[in-house]
């Protein structure tokens, strides 16, 4: 039987990359009584982090789900990456849940991965709670971690309990609106009296929180101006309606790995944060109407679902992701893919558990799950009852922007590579496959470790083994001529029989387009039937410049002088000579290499402005314009594609992981630079040579 949507709470754990994310959610399935021991990263061995490449890397990489029961709620709990190069899952995972824990150690300050989540999730309008911790190191700084989010955050930071110091280690904490203390002990937490040391501690954050409770609820507020207090309930009503409009963060603390504190976040979790049927309707479209609508979570309506993730399992095959946002999905259902217009049979269903999925009947409004061998549907795409024809919100994914080319150096395997990479895009949309005009076959994706992860997947689908690389993408410059010739182009050869004439006399000169040829023959010097091998010669001759062997662009070629033979002649004879005209008019006529400019938008902290700025400077690039977008800094700017190779991971550098940026081509410029024009054609033919 299906659970109630007002039991169901999707929960996204984000952080920074390594600060404990999953340690903790392997200790909110071990107090759940899911696992009967508590795994780590480090030793290869937790729940959630359970793919191979994971297991080398020793931090998550995938999106991992699993279901825990507590406190009569079922959590769906969305364990997330934290390193920017996957935040393409990050993005997924927080769009198929209703709130997020953010999972931080207890440094005494904020990392750029833990802000750049919470942005992410109050950007989405997700309720937070903040769980802080590592309070089992002996270095851990709990004040100093709520001040510096306090600081961050203004108004928004609340919280909720205390923790009991020890010999510079947690041993408990005191639940403040609960008033409450317990003492961590073997068998889990044991209630205790609150020490008198933190009773005026306590009676402070009891104030705080009263305060922040009446702040977002104008009948409390009200009673709050006429008695000046809140009952235990009226706190937890107010703080619950200011964790659901996003201008309460909660803050919890504990150890994942000493599994401190969990149950006490795990009834925070319960108790504050919204189910599914609380949320607000998903945005949608009626693809019938054309209108924009709103799909609330009713369990009784017509069914539809969205697709957030795709995955291939070695046991299952192709799993897709669903959240249900309405109605109910059932084992032999036919539902309606609205993007193909496909019909699809439903035949498995799963709950996600790790990777221990467990076979149900069905998914109601507000779960989440998988289905198994659907034939045309991937992330992104609706399911809906054949009655309905809806589409919803698609997921905004991040732009890729770090480019390397991919070489298989496996004989004979180029088009094994290009499958295996095909089948990894419909898991992963944040990177792109392109075949630019250098022949190369060009990975874009969001960071170094990405396209490293993409290679080992690679590797191992279907035990592939492949031997792949990846380098540096070759810059595709072009040649252009910005001077006028004329040049004389004469093939003549006799060796036996018919010989071979053609002769013509080409004026070259710069264009705006790519290419143009002229015609200005009098007196029949060159016959009609011949006169478009000459342009057919040329053009062929412009795959190749005469520098450095770089296609040839903006020229106009003016055939206007010529001779024939009334039997030598033939086309492929006048090809020939304007193959020599070609070469002799164009090396004649100022040939200069050109590089390919693109246009940045940098987006950071206006702090970083002059540094991105001078960076900009040093790469030869050129800034257009600064503008500012709320708290950050705008920077437009064009630049050459040579020296931005590497910028995905110097911005994170400059910006300690704050920037972003979008790319786009902005044509061609000349090179001035006569060394770097040295360069490029030594290099060429040095390429060439090979």
């Amino acid at each position: 039987m299906a659970i109630s949507s007002k039991q169901i709470k999707n929960v996204a754990v984000i952080g920074a990359n390594q600060e404990g994310k999953t340690s903790v959610c392997e200790a909110m399935l071990y107090s759940a009584g899911v696992i009967d021991r508590l795994g780590t990263t480090q030793n290869g061995n937790s729940f959630m982090d359970f793919d191979d490449i994971e297991k080398a890397k020793g931090y998550s990489i995938n999106t991992a789900v699993a279901y825990i029961n507590w406190n009569d709620v079922k959590i769906n709990i969305i364990d997330l990456p934290g390193s920017p190069d996957f935040e393409g899952e990050l993005v997924e995972g927080i769009t198929a849940a209703d709130s997020a824990i953010l999972v931080m150690d207890a440094s005494g300050d904020t990392s750029i991965g833990a802000e750049s989540a919470i942005e992410l999730c109050l950007g989405m309008n997700k309720p937070i709670i903040i769980f802080i911790t590592g309070m089992d190191k002996a270095n851990a700084n709990y004040v100093g971690t709520v001040n510096a989010l306090s600081a961050k955050y203004t108004g928004k930071i609340a919280p909720v309990m205390i923790p009991i110091i020890e010999g510079e280690k947690m041993t408990g904490f005191v639940n403040v609106i609960q008033d409450t203390a317990y003492k961590f002990g073997k068998g889990g937490p044991e209630e205790i009296a609150i020490p008198a040391s933190l009773s005026d501690e306590v009676e402070d954050m009891r104030t705080s929180l009263i305060e922040t409770a009446a702040e977002n609820d104008e009948e409390l507020l009200e009673k709050y101006f006429d008695e000046g207090t809140l009952s235990k309930d009226e706190i937890v009503l107010g703080v619950r309606t200011g964790i659901s409009a996003c201008s309460v963060m909660p803050v919890l603390a504990g150890s994942g790995l000493q599994n401190w504190g969990i149950t006490n976040l795990l009834n925070e979790v319960a108790q504050y944060m919204p189910a599914a049927s609380e949320r607000n309707g998903v945005k949608a479209k009626d693809l019938a109407s054309g209108k924009d609508i709103t799909v609330d979570c009713e369990e009784d309506g017509p069914f539809v679902a969205q697709v957030w993730k795709t995955e291939y399992d070695n046991f299952s095959g192709k799993l897709n992701y669903l959240r249900v946002y309405r109605g109910k999905l059932t084992s032999g259902m036919t539902v309606l893919n609205t993007k193909t217009g496909q019909q699809e049979k439903v035949n498995q269903i799963f709950q996600l558990r790790g990777k221990k999925n467990e076979l149900v009947t069905e998914l109601s409004a507000g779960d989440i799950g998988a289905v198994n061998k659907l034939t045309d549907t991937d992330t992104n795409e609706t399911l809906c009852d054949l009655s309905t024809n809806i589409e919803i919100a698609p997921i905004v994914f991040p732009t890729p922007t770090y480019s390397r080319a991919i070489y298989c150096r496996t004989k004979g395997a180029d088009d094994k590579m290009m499958k295996g990479l095909d089948k990894i895009h419909t898991e992963d949309y944040t990177f792109i496959i392109e075949r630019p005009e250098t022949g190369e076959v060009i990975l874009t994706g969001l960071g170094a470790s990405h396209l490293d992860v993409i290679t080992q997947k690679l590797k191992a689908i279907n035990n592939n083994n492949l031997d792949v690389e990846l380098t540096e993408p070759k810059i595709p410059y072009r040649e252009t001529i910005r001077g006028t010739s004329q040049a004389d182009g004469k093939h003549k050869k006799q060796s036996g029989g018919h010989g071979q004439y053609g002769h013509c006399k080409v004026r070259f000169e710069p264009f705006e387009g790519t290419f143009e040829f002229g015609d200005e023959v009098v007196g029949g010097a060159v016959p009609k039937q011949y006169i478009p091998a000459v342009e057919k010669g040329l053009i062929e001759c412009m795959a190749k410049g005469v520098l450095a062997g770089y296609p040839m662009t903006g020229v106009r070629a003016v055939l206007y002088d010529g001779s024939y033979h009334p039997v030598d002649s033939s086309e492929m004879a006048f090809k020939m000579a304007a193959s020599l005209a070609y070469k002799d008019g164009i090396a004649h006529a100022s040939p200069v290499l050109m590089q390919p400019i693109k246009k940045l938008t940098i987006k950071a902290p206006q702090s970083y402005l002059g540094d991105i700025m001078g960076d900009m400077s040093q790469r030869g690039g050129r800034i257009l314009d600064t503008t500012t977008e709320g708290k950050l800094s705008v920077i437009t700017a064009d630049v050459p594609l040579a020296s931005i190779s590497n910028y995905t991971m110097d911005l994170r550098g400059i910006t300690k992981g704050q920037g972003r940026f979008t790319i786009e081509d902005d044509g061609y410029e000349d090179i001035n630079d006569p060394m770097l024009t040295k360069k490029i054609i030594e290099a060429a033919k040095a390429d060439q040579a090979e």
